[in-house]
């Protein structure tokens, strides 16, 4: 919602925050369970009067700005839990989209993996081999699309050659097994997208 200069200490400048500079476009609020239930009741305020006081200023800023809203979590098992603002809930569920996880969705692993080969490629040009593709789509991926995103880099960093083989691939992928969380890891499963 930004502040105004002075409303707290080292508030030495006017920020406009998200919404004064999404104005007549469109804000994607990810992980939005995760979020306090006081700003709950202010996005709600916003959603409702189409206005928001900035932090420390007395003057009303009005907006027009379209929100979409990405969670992970089951928002009703939240409500049920007074975890999440039952009123919120019905203003953000407009268009309710549910992405399967990738585990459901193997045709996509193909075209994702080969798209962050492409962001990887000013450093290092890489492709794969028909066998490491074989084993990305075989792979259950229970971190999602960023687990994907992840070992692709990897693979990149570890691959010798200009192709990716099985063997550049961690042994959580060529084994199907579960890896270790770590700090690469990301163990979401689904993302609900309100």
């Amino acid at each position: 919602f930004g502040h105004v200069r002075g409303a707290f200490t080292g508030a030495d400048r006017d920020p406009k925050g998200l919404f004064r500079e999404a104005e007549t476009g469109t804000i994607l609020l990810d992980e939005i369970g995760e979020m306090p239930t006081k700003m709950q009741a202010g996005l709600l305020r916003v959603l409702q009067e189409k206005k928001f006081f900035p932090v420390g200023s007395s003057r009303e800023v009005k907006t027009n700005t379209r929100i979409i809203a990405a969670i992970n979590r089951n928002l009703e098992k939240m409500i049920a839990e007074n975890q999440f603002r039952e009123d919120l809930f019905y203003r953000l569920n407009v268009m309710p989209i549910f992405l399967p996880p990738l585990r459901e969705r193997k045709e996509d692993i193909e075209e994702l993996a080969k798209y962050f080969l492409e962001i990887e490629k000013p450093r290092r040009n890489k492709t794969f081999d028909a066998d490491a593709l074989a084993e990305l789509k075989n792979y259950s991926w229970p971190g999602n699309v960023r687990e994907l995103e992840n070992r692709m880099k990897r693979a990149v960093i570890m691959a010798d050659g200009p192709q990716i083989r099985p063997e550049d691939l961690p042994d959580t992928v060529r084994l199907g097994q579960r890896g270790r969380l770590s700090l690469s890891y990301d163990s979401r499963s689904d993302i609900q997208t309100l």
